[in-house]
């Protein structure tokens, strides 16, 4: 949705002398301030659909190294948080969930709205969630630093598999009827793909320090 201003505090405007000419300036103002509005809006339009395709690519993007291949998707979802902000970072990665469920082939697996079931979905998720966490801690300040950056990152890889694994096991457990231990849903959920995504959390710091004061993202909170 569009934003719109409802109302203009006229307080703020200075009193005008006797017989003085209407404030031209207020109200060029208030449309150049909206202008501006808009077309921030629009940009960040274009950048959400720019990472729902980059998120979709990512999945079937693979560096092959052993035991588990490693994708950008999470590198995508990440980067949308840090330079879209938590708001539209979660917006981008919904839109890739929707288009998914609708029955677009973008999952690593397919589509469609059966894709629930999949034991996987819920790092899907967590990564609605996590690029929404990582965006709003990142842009608590204007500039932030790589400790912050970092922080926002881990804080995000957390909950994409806090999801995952909590959903993978849920799914084995009371719909595939094969339940999972503890031991072996730690080894194969987490233990074995997260060092390629830790990897990704310190480019990605890396990229934010580089690339959050060239787009200029409003910080999000």
């Amino acid at each position: 949705s569009t934003w719109t201003v409802s109302a203009v505090c006229w307080c703020n405007i200075p009193t005008a002398a006797p017989n003085a000419s209407p404030p031209a300036k207020s109200a060029s103002d208030f449309k150049e301030r909206n202008f501006r509005l808009k077309n921030q809006k629009l940009k960040q339009c274009i950048l959400c659909a720019l990472f729902t395709a980059l998120i979709a690519a990512g999945a079937f993007i693979r560096i092959p190294i052993p035991v588990v291949p490693l994708t950008l998707q999470y590198l995508f979802t990440m980067l949308a948080g840090l330079l879209l902000g938590g708001k539209y970072g979660l917006a981008a990665v919904c839109v890739y969930i929707l288009l998914g469920l609708a029955g677009l082939p973008i999952f690593a697996r397919g589509g469609g709205i059966g894709y629930v079931l999949e034991p996987t979905f819920g790092y899907i998720l967590g990564f609605a969630a996590g690029a929404f966490a990582t965006g709003v801690i990142a842009h608590r300040k204007d500039r932030p630093g790589y400790v912050r950056l970092l922080a926002a990152n881990f804080t995000g890889l957390g909950i994409v598999y806090l999801f995952g694994m909590i959903y993978y096991a849920l799914i084995s457990n009371f719909y595939l009827g094969t339940p999972i231990g503890l031991w072996p849903l730690f080894l194969y959920c987490f233990l074995l793909t997260v060092p390629g995504d830790i990897v990704w959390c310190l480019v990605g710091a890396v990229l934010g320090k580089r690339l959050i004061p060239i787009m200029g993202t409003e910080r999000t909170s």
